[in-house]
């Protein structure tokens, strides 16, 4: 980023559009200098539902910036929260029979596995290109082993794509605007890279995600995002099952969780809900027991269908890691606690942790050092140009 030139960064997730400017001054110091948030309306499982709206609030909000910062941007960086892409790896082979590895050897697999998901994915356009991994002979290897002789070597991608008719819309609306889209980040990307700073003792991790209404699972391994899916349920069905079997108000479940009764470990059978809680001539005997283990199950089931026995996320299970784990709706946490830890902790491989949603700020930053500098496993930055693609990897790869 250019020393005092503010770059503009948007964010668009299932609750807000974030705009957002940064700049650095002449020692380098990161800074943000404004910050718009606004209700989003316009989200509608996850694809643009209303184009004019959104143009419309763009336009009105990048002014605001603008006539603030008296800066007029060409160019954007957008962050995508909650939105639809796809995660798919893809592997290509060369046999040396003793022979040299050379970097045209591996610009032939790179070109050959990009063609095939250009071909086998024409409905979607290609966001990133990860380096997964480098197998020369059976051995794992950080980096590409250009140069080394062996017999059998593996190079395996991993490509992040979403929808052509999303991409479209996205260029369409900004264009709009006067603005070029310089960088789309999936967040998910940018919180995996967070989480990698935060433990740099950790290659493989899974983040899961639980929010009211949805729920996400995604995986890195050695840097690489590799896996992830999302869910159409989260914490609101715990709610609606004690309502259904207990016969009472959702309402009434919420303020008793504000409350933190259930935080306790065990219960007495014949422990009751105190009558405070009820709405005067409401008053039932529900023992808090029952409560306890309506969402005891509940949850369980969550996380079987997320993480424990997702047959999708199996292979990634064999090598040993961190499950990070943020569920969005405190009360639930705070009352439910020790039932998430329980079925976290079942898979031996894993270790289990708690973790707070990161700061905006720090997100910023890190979209800004993934858009200047990229990724060290990145094969290939995002690109908004299909036939320069393939320039862009044979820079990124060798310089």
């Amino acid at each position: 980023m250019e020393t005092g030139k503010p770059s503009l960064f948007i964010e668009i997730n299932k609750t807000n559009y974030i705009f957002v400017a940064a700049t650095y001054d002449d020692k380098q110091n990161f800074k943000i200098v404004e910050k718009i948030i606004i209700p989003n309306n316009d989200l509608n499982e996850k694809t643009f539902s209303n184009l004019n709206q959104l143009e419309k609030i763009i336009k009105e909000n990048l002014r605001i910036i603008e006539d603030k910062l008296n800066h007029i941007f060409k160019e954007i960086n957008l962050i995508l929260d909650d939105f639809n892409y796809s995660c798919i790896n893809i592997s290509g082979f060369k046999k040396l029979n003793g022979s040299q590895l050379l970097k045209e050897n591996i610009s032939y697999i790179l070109n050959s596995l990009k063609l095939n998901i250009m071909e086998n994915e024409k409905k979607k356009t290609i966001l990133n290109i990860f380096n997964s991994k480098s197998i020369l002979d059976g051995n794992t290897l950080e980096n590409l082993p250009i140069g080394l002789f062996g017999d059998f070597y593996i190079h395996e991608l991993t490509f992040l794509l979403i929808e052509n008719n999303d991409f479209k819309n996205i260029k369409q609306i900004f264009s709009k605007n006067h603005l070029k889209v310089k960088k789309i980040f999936v967040k998910d990307f940018i919180e995996g890279i967070q989480l990698i700073d935060f433990d740099k003792n950790i290659e493989n991790f899974f983040k899961i995600k639980i929010s009211q209404k949805n729920s996400k699972i995604f995986f890195f391994e050695k840097g690489s995002l590799r896996y992830s899916e999302q869910f159409n349920f989260g914490t609101n069905i715990i709610i609606k099952d004690i309502s259904k079997i207990c016969s009472i108000k959702s309402e009434l479940i919420e303020k008793m969780l504000l409350k933190n009764i259930f935080i306790n470990e065990k219960y007495e059978d014949d422990e009751l809900i105190e009558e405070k809680y009820f709405v005067e001539g409401n008053f039932r005997k529900i023992r808090k027991k029952l409560i306890k283990d309506i969402a005891s199950a509940r949850i369980e089931e969550i996380i079987k269908i997320i993480f424990n026995q997702n047959i999708n996320s199996e292979i990634l299970k064999k090598n040993s890691g961190k499950i990070y784990t943020f569920v969005e709706d405190k009360f639930i946490f705070n009352n439910f606690k020790k039932s998430f830890k329980n079925y976290l902790s079942l898979n031996n491989n894993f270790e289990s942790q708690f973790i707070n949603e990161f700061e905006l700020d720090q997100t910023i930053l890190n979209a800004t050092n993934l858009s200047n500098y990229g990724w060290i496993k990145e094969a290939v930055p995002i690109t908004q140009s299909k036939n320069t693609l393939i320039t862009r990897i044979f820079k990124s790869l060798f310089g």
